[in-house]
């Protein structure tokens, strides 16, 4: 059984996931506007992986007995200034919720809540990742400058990027992570 507060705060994770796709979602259709797929890819790619990981806090709520409750997600902004403007505000966002995920793991401590900390080391090592690939971008886009046959080239490298989590929960997030290869 998961304790109220515990309830609560995953509840208000699950949010922050939500929107962090909400969020991708619009940074790709910003880049779609500008003609930049293969950014516009790549966040979408990335809003598939935020879904997942909302999933995966959902149906961990209700397999341990908890009320899932959907709160209101606020509006993402609609337009961004540049691909380095972006994967700034990405990287600041994704930041933001290694933080929280930080909390979690403290309140499960505090709670004497091993399962709940169990569970969310997947996410502990997730964030490391998502930081990672935020800052290697980061990277790149210093290199490129203003070189916009570089920047067209980067694009074309990040329409490649596949979607390598599920994307139909309908039959639970582990039977869709099987279903996909086990991701």
């Amino acid at each position: 059984m998961i304790s109220k507060n515990m309830e609560k705060a995953i509840n208000g994770q699950i949010n922050n996931e939500l929107y962090s796709a909400y969020l991708y979602s619009a940074m790709s259709a910003d880049c779609a506007f500008k003609g930049l797929k293969g950014f516009a890819n790549w966040f979408m790619v990335q809003y598939h992986e935020e879904m997942l990981h909302a999933m995966k806090f959902y149906e961990y709520v209700i397999k341990m007995g908890g009320k899932v409750r959907l709160l209101a997600i606020k509006e993402p902004p609609a337009e961004f200034k540049s691909p380095m403007d972006m994967f700034q505000k990405t990287l600041a966002h994704e930041q933001f919720i290694t933080k929280c995920i930080g909390e979690l793991v403290e309140l499960a401590k505090k709670e004497k809540d091993h399962a709940t900390e169990v569970f969310l080391q997947w996410y502990v090592t997730e964030q490391t990742e998502e930081e990672e690939n935020d800052n290697d971008i980061i990277a790149q886009l210093k290199l490129i400058g203003s070189d916009t046959a570089a920047l067209y080239l980067l694009d074309k490298e990040k329409a490649t990027r596949l979607t390598t989590v599920p994307t139909d929960f309908s039959k639970g997030v582990e039977a869709a992570m099987k279903a996909a290869g086990g991701a």
